[in-house]
């Protein structure tokens, strides 16, 4: 299984079970080494979607109680598996990546530490719900990432704005479904 991406690329690969094999052996480092709970750590993103084509890159969902106070032996804990903090900013989200190396060039796996239960944790998780339960959503996600490949095959800021739309209709599905 190649996992990873450099710097500003973009490519989406086809779907392998393999990503689910990597997220449950990750899923069990990041419980044994921060003490999170088991059903706090969900594989999130394209590659936790049957059959869809995604970035060879995991995306992993780790939920916390407070993300302004999070304990530093979680941070101390992620590190030591290899995910190091990215100075990302976004709204009730921290972000970590691993690297394949020590040049940290290529990431391989995202973590995105949230709150438990609250507005993020429910988009991620009902995203991958619902695009694994609709098969006519997703080729309609898969139909808009490789039209985006028709215009332009670099750019990752670009290629999440191109998905946005799509994204946040789906998310407003839950929203109008409570």
């Amino acid at each position: 299984m190649n996992l990873g991406l450099n710097g500003d690329e973009v490519k989406v690969v086809p779907y392998t079970e393999e990503w689910n094999d990597e997220f449950l052996k990750i899923k069990k480092e990041i419980h044994e080494n921060t003490n999170i709970s088991k059903n706090r750590i969900e594989h999130i993103g394209s590659t936790a979607i049957k059959n869809m084509m995604a970035k060879p890159i995991l995306d992993i969902l780790v939920a916390v109680d407070d993300i302004l106070n999070v304990d530093n032996s979680v941070i101390k804990g992620l590190k030591t598996i290899g995910f190091l903090r990215l100075k990302v900013e976004r709204p009730n989200e921290i972000v970590f990546a691993k690297f394949t190396d020590n040049t940290y060039l290529v990431k391989t796996h995202f973590i995105h530490l949230v709150e438990y239960e609250k507005e993020l944790w429910k988009n991620f998780i009902f995203f991958r719900d619902y695009l694994n339960d609709n098969e006519h959503a997703r080729n309609e996600y898969l139909d808009i990432k490789l039209d985006y490949f028709k215009k332009q095959t670099s750019g990752i800021n670009a290629y999440t704005k191109y998905k946005e739309a799509f994204v946040k209709n789906i998310f407003s599905k839950r929203i109008s479904n409570k």
